[in-house]
């Protein structure tokens, strides 16, 4: 088919979708281990930590509100965060990023989350659209009163159901993880530190 037939852009999406699962992994390994490295070449500052919880804060409480009304694969949420943005998921997990490379002062980390946000991200959502927009018939008018990620401040009016948070869907996806995966991570920064320093001192 030619580049401009309608099944070039899913073909493409496809396979964009198959690298970014490709390189997935090894993206994770590269950030664990910048990660570690910035960590044992300097001491992370109080003031860059607490400043970061303006940024994983929020990224938390919008992932953990958003699991409180998607219902995946069922119907199409437009209630809640879902008014102002159409992925609160994956924009709470940007929030969160940014706050770790805040916590570390860290370009190259903060470098390497924009291009793994960028490579598997932007095809996830692709592929997501493309799953909705086949199945819910309202989906492109929801598109035209909802941004696709950086929120409005005031939330559509979109007709449908209002809808209020659940507490056993926020439970059923697990988001409490992301919660504990944060905690731990803060941890690691005071943590963490004297273990490498350590490790290091008995390699000597």
């Amino acid at each position: 088919m030619s580049a401009g037939s309608p099944n070039s852009t899913p073909d493409f999406i496809a396979k964009w979708q198959k690298v970014a699962r490709r390189i997935r992994v090894p993206l994770g390994f590269v950030t664990a281990v910048i990660y570690l490295f910035e960590l044992g070449r300097r001491a992370p500052l109080p003031a860059a930590v607490l400043g970061s919880l303006a940024l994983v804060l929020p990224g938390l409480w919008l992932r953990g509100y958003a699991a409180g009304y998607v219902k995946k694969n069922r119907e199409l949420t437009q209630t809640g965060p879902y008014a102002h943005t159409r992925n609160p998921l994956y924009l709470g997990s940007m929030l969160i990023a940014a706050g770790f490379a805040v916590a570390l002062l860290s370009w190259p980390i903060a470098l390497v989350m924009a291009v793994g946000f960028t490579v598997i991200y932007v095809p996830v959502i692709a592929s997501e659209e493309r799953f909705l927009r086949a199945t819910f018939p309202d989906f492109d008018a929801y598109c035209g009163r909802v941004p696709r990620l950086l929120p409005r401040l005031t939330p559509a009016r979109t007709g449908a159901a209002s809808g209020n948070f659940s507490f056993t869907l926020y439970l059923r996806h697990r988001e409490y993880n992301a919660s504990i995966g944060s905690a731990l991570l803060y941890l690691s920064l005071f943590l963490l530190r004297p273990a490498l320093g350590a490790f290091a001192h008995l390699l000597r």
